[in-house]
């Protein structure tokens, strides 16, 4: 699956990942009182509403870019209709051939982990037939458990030819406080990149691993140490625009052949229309503000890269 993202990269000239990340505070009126109309202000009303707006976004930039990352999270908070909106826009993002990255943020002991990976990436056995889950690409891990929580992932990778991104050094404030601790002389955040590097080692695809690493986009002089040490390793870059980071600040991220990093923004590209940059297009028009916000951190970022 490193493969298609990194080829669907290429085509689009966008290293970018678009996050679906809804909350009810982000959809405009207009679907909300659509949905509500159908469903009532229920559960099946913010889900319907969350899928609705999630396929706007879609519609307006699956031609742009190369990938789509759904915060489980923002669906789980309105129950099983918040999931079932959640499987919807999975399923759509992937008939529009968009790398789908789940980021469900799972890691636990052995057997757990193992359930996780099989519900998000692998097959589960219900009686002599095999089923899919969720069926995204790739899942965000934490690796805090070690390789007892990472492991059973890798070998569900293995299966179905997906990929995982780990996290190691996350763009949020107060990551520092255990993940710049330092062990054994060195910060803990290159500890985990180096064992990133390592599991990586043994799941290659043409030149990049299946097993990724996300570094927030908030640490630039953070993410320049670790580049150097996972070489092979494909980044997520979350923290660009709503968080503070800039095009110019991921320059390091990359690899001298222009690959190996990806970068997300959330809120900055599904909830656009509410910043002024973009408020002339107006709440009925938030997917075309979602596409020229998606333009322009292309722009942004491309033009980082050529300097």
């Amino acid at each position: 699956m490193i493969n298609k993202l990194i080829t669907k990269i290429q085509k689009t000239n966008a290293p970018i990942v678009v996050g679906l990340d809804p909350m009810m505070s982000y959809i405009p009126k207009h679907i909300q009182i659509k949905a509500f109309a159908e469903y009532g202000e229920t559960l099946e009303g913010a889900a319907e509403a969350i899928w609705q707006y999630n396929k706007g976004i879609v519609d307006a930039t699956y031609d742009l870019i190369p990938a789509v990352k759904p915060q489980i999270a923002m669906y789980e908070q309105f129950g099983i209709p918040g999931m079932e909106a959640y499987k919807r826009t999975v399923d759509y993002c992937k008939e529009k051939d968009l790398v789908v990255i789940g980021d469900i943020k799972r890691g636990d002991i052995g057997s757990t982990s193992a359930a996780y990976a099989v519900g998000h990436l692998g097959k589960v056995m219900v009686g002599s037939k095999a089923y899919t889950g969720f069926n995204e690409d790739f899942a965000t891990v934490n690796p805090y458990l070690g390789s007892d929580g990472v492991k059973p992932f890798i070998e569900v990778c293995k299966e179905e030819n997906k990929g995982l991104f780990i996290l190691v050094k996350t763009s949020n404030p107060s990551s520092g406080e255990f993940q710049d601790r330092i062990v054994d002389g060195r910060p803990l955040y290159e500890w985990v990149g180096e064992k990133v590097a390592q599991w990586g080692s043994e799941h290659m695809g043409n030149g990049y691993s299946y097993v990724g690493a996300v570094v927030g986009a908030t640490y630039p002089e953070m993410g320049k140490v670790l580049r150097k040490l996972m070489p092979k390793t494909f980044i997520l870059v979350p923290g660009y625009g709503a968080q503070g980071g800039k095009g110019a600040d991921l320059v390091h991220f990359f690899n001298e052949d222009g690959l190996g990093a990806i970068v997300n923004s959330s809120r900055g590209i599904i909830a656009a229309y509410k910043q002024e940059k973009y408020a002339s297009f107006g709440e009925v028009a938030y997917a075309d503000a979602s596409r020229q916000a998606v333009i322009d951190m292309i722009e942004d970022i491309s033009g980082a890269l050529k300097r």
